[in-house]
């Protein structure tokens, strides 16, 4: 089981601090490498459309991400 790591993010001009496991984050910063822009700009797109807890929705995002790419 991955350790829960909180980590500081920067969302609309203000710092949040979200929790997520390693393999997450690992997972968030290949889609934004990908993607060609920063982990903090994904989060803040996932801010805008979630409505629950924004780590979940970081959750759920990249879960998504990874179907579109058939990598699970």
């Amino acid at each position: 089981m991955s350790e829960v790591k909180k980590r500081s993010v920067d969302i609309a001009g203000h710092r949040t601090s979200v929790s997520i496991e390693a393999p997450f984050w690992d997972a968030l910063r290949d889609i934004a490498l990908r993607k060609k822009t920063s982990i903090n700009t994904l989060i803040a797109n996932v801010d805008g459309a979630r409505n629950g807890n924004l780590s979940s929705a970081i959750r759920v995002f990249v879960l998504r991400e990874l179907q579109k790419q058939n990598r699970i």
